[in-house]
């Protein structure tokens, strides 16, 4: 007869994936390798698969004839003298392997483990230990302890990895994708999606995680969270692509941020990176799938001051950090029809860009010969010397190999003769422009003229969003363009793709052997906002529908439009002009500041506006050099002036959001 413990073992064995480093540098400790390691510890997020490789240790141990001790960090008890009784067969035993997992819940005795119980262990014992944290850095880095400690970190499982187990459970091919995409390699995560997967495959179109998955998630991944406040703080991680304190106190305005970004940069499963807070993808998922089930309204809500917030960056915010913000953007409706289309947030070959340096041009150049061939390598050498500050270069995290480059180039009008004889693509670009609607004098045309990922070319790839995200923020702030463009060789699966969002302009110009399409936006017709959320709400056109502001940023941008009343080069670059209020304006700038005019003179029509009228006339129309000048100039004290003001602005933002609201 077989023992219920040996069949566990053998089920353990056939169901074990990956992890090979860890049990092949244990079994070598197990055979008595003097090379081998005598302590192994083990760490990672929730549901990593921690455990299950402590029990696997615990096995082979087990099957070598070792004494084992196996103790749970949850139950060790407060006192050093109960875990060492406990745990003392390591010092009295040859040979005693002793397990400690949930290392978390008695990280306390750390520095007592590696200083005084540990170098008492007996002849040939081991000690494994498994927690969510990392060891303390000094034994990490002791040198005493750089050949007796092995410290790993477990990392979620490959593709491959993942694809073997869901194949294990009999997972239905069409529906491995949506399950690896929510459990995103975590082994939890991966088991409980398959048994839940299992026995609902037959009968589901489409998968989802159950009620009692997503709860066992939370408990498994997440584990406690201390107040309701920490509770939103991880709702607001679970949505934005990356989280920053900054952006907490943005969202969560009524919030201590300060102490919420600090606990969220603690928890296991956070990945800190340059732009903020990553949660590991399976935590990512479970929370927003948790909170879209329980109160879909508090996601809405969630998604729609995330929104607001990167709208206001796009506009305010300074250059160097406006690049990636539409990426984040569309990051939060990445499930929509039309960015599904278009984008991808896959990490794996992770890229970052940086500006064209000489040394770089012979690699872009056979880039692009290799891709486009010799006439179009002709094209990137000449843009390279006329524009040098048009070209990105693009290469990958983990090596710093360039892989890729783009060029996204700003023309003024008149167009340059030489550029127009230079390139076909762009001589096509301007040539729409004069048969659909002249660039004025003083105007300019942006177009993303080359776009080559030899790796990828011409499909979805981080390089194409990082270039996408940066020429949209590039329109959205740049004054005077009349135009975007972007090019692509493939013009009829890139028409479908960007259908809804980009005109097909119907030129296709030829470059060597190979024929582009030019599809484009007239940025004069259509604010960057209410283009943006077009690929949100793809069925909205642009001068229907609800307002692509919400009415915090509206309010905010008439403060801001008045901010800037006194000078034209701000206010013609202010966000108002973005809204609806003047979206079919032959001259937006000069009929916005008539209906704001109009608007507050109208105030003095209801008597509680009569004072609040005269307060904003005063403030910013009538070139009082400061607020007190203003208060000064009526006669005021000053907190009775600013109550005017405040009431004035109520005021003018309620009846401008009233036709904001009505188109």
């Amino acid at each position: 007869m077989v023992s219920v413990g040996e069949r566990l073992s053998r089920a353990r064995v056939r169901t074990f994936i990956g992890r090979g480093d860890e049990l092949g540098r244990f079994s070598r400790a197990l055979s008595g390798d003097p090379q081998a390691p005598f302590a192994f510890y083990v760490y990672g997020p929730g549901g990593i698969g921690k455990s299950t490789l402590l029990r696997r240790m615990a096995d082979r141990a087990r099957a070598e004839g070792r004494l084992l001790v196996e103790l749970d960090g949850r139950f060790v008890s407060r006192d050093p003298a109960e875990f060492e009784r406990a745990a003392g067969p390591l010092l009295d035993v040859a040979g005693t392997v002793l397990f400690v997992d949930s290392f978390e819940h008695c990280q306390w005795l750390e520095s007592r483990l590696w200083q005084h119980f540990l170098p008492r262990a007996a002849d040939d014992s081991l000690v494994v230990l498994g927690g969510r944290r990392p060891p303390q850095p000094q034994w990490a880095a002791d040198p005493a302890w750089a050949g007796l400690l092995h410290v790993a970190e477990l990392a979620p499982f490959s593709e491959e990895q993942a694809r073997r187990l869901l194949t294990a459970a009999d997972i239905r091919p069409e529906l491995r994708d949506r399950v690896l995409r929510f459990a995103g390699g975590n082994p939890l995560a991966l088991s409980l999606a398959a048994a839940a997967g299992s026995a609902g495959c037959g009968r589901e179109e489409i998968w989802a995680p159950s009620a009692d998955v997503l709860r066992t998630l939370l408990a498994g991944l997440i584990g406690e969270v201390p107040t309701a406040a920490h509770r939103r703080a991880l709702e607001v991680a679970a949505q934005a692509h990356a989280t920053s304190e900054e952006l907490l106190a943005a969202v969560l305005p009524d919030e201590d941020a300060h102490l919420l970004f600090g606990w969220l940069r603690e928890l296991p499963f956070m990945e800190a990176t340059g732009r903020g807070l990553h949660p590991h993808d399976a935590a990512r998922e479970t929370l927003a799938a948790d909170l879209r089930w329980r109160a879909p309204h508090a996601f809405e809500t969630v998604r729609q001051r995330l929104a607001d917030e990167y709208l206001r960056v796009l506009r305010e915010a300074p250059e160097d950090r406006v690049w990636t913000v539409t990426d984040e953007l569309f990051y939060l409706y990445r499930e929509g029809e039309t960015l599904a289309r278009l984008r991808t947030w896959s990490r794996e070959d992770e890229v970052h860009d940086r500006p064209l340096h000489p040394d770089d041009l012979d690699v872009v150049l056979r880039m692009a010969e290799e891709t486009e061939g010799p006439e179009s390598a002709d094209l990137v050498r000449y843009w390279a010397r006329r524009r040098p500050e048009a070209f990105s270069v693009y290469r990958l995290v983990s090596t710093g190999r360039i892989v890729a480059f783009t060029a996204r180039l700003a023309l003024p009008a008149p167009p340059d003769p030489a550029d127009l004889a230079a390139d076909p693509v762009v001589a096509a670009a301007w040539a729409y422009t004069e048969a659909t609607a002249p660039v004025r004098p003083g105007e300019h045309i942006g177009i993303s003229r080359f776009s080559v990922y030899p790796g990828q070319y011409q499909v979805p790839s981080r390089v194409i969003d990082l270039s996408s995200s940066r020429a949209q923020a590039e329109a959205a702030r740049a004054r005077g363009r009349a135009y975007g463009f972007a090019v692509f060789r493939d013009a009829e699966a890139w028409g479908e793709r960007v259908r809804g969002t980009l005109e097909d302009t119907g030129a296709r110009p030829r470059v060597g052997p190979y024929t582009y399409g030019v599809f484009g936006v007239d940025w004069r017709g259509v604010p960057v906002e209410s283009w943006l959320m077009r690929f949100i709400s793809p069925a909205a056109p642009a001068s229907a529908g609800p307002s692509p502001f919400s009415r915090t940023a509206f309010d905010r941008a008439v403060r801001e439009a008045l901010t800037h009343w006194r000078d034209r080069d701000a206010f013609a670059a202010c966000a108002l002009l973005r809204t609806r209020l003047v979206a079919d304006a032959a001259d937006p700038v000069e009929e916005l500041r008539t209906l704001v005019r109009d608007v507050v003179e109208d105030l003095a029509g209801d008597p509680r506006g009569v004072r609040a009228r005269d307060a904003l006339a005063a403030g910013y129309f009538s070139g009082a050099p400061t607020q007190e000048a203003a208060a000064r100039r009526l006669g005021l004290p000053y907190g009775t002036y600013r109550r005017h003001v405040r009431q004035g602005l109520d005021l003018l933002c309620g009846v401008l959001w009233g036709r904001e609201v009505a188109g």
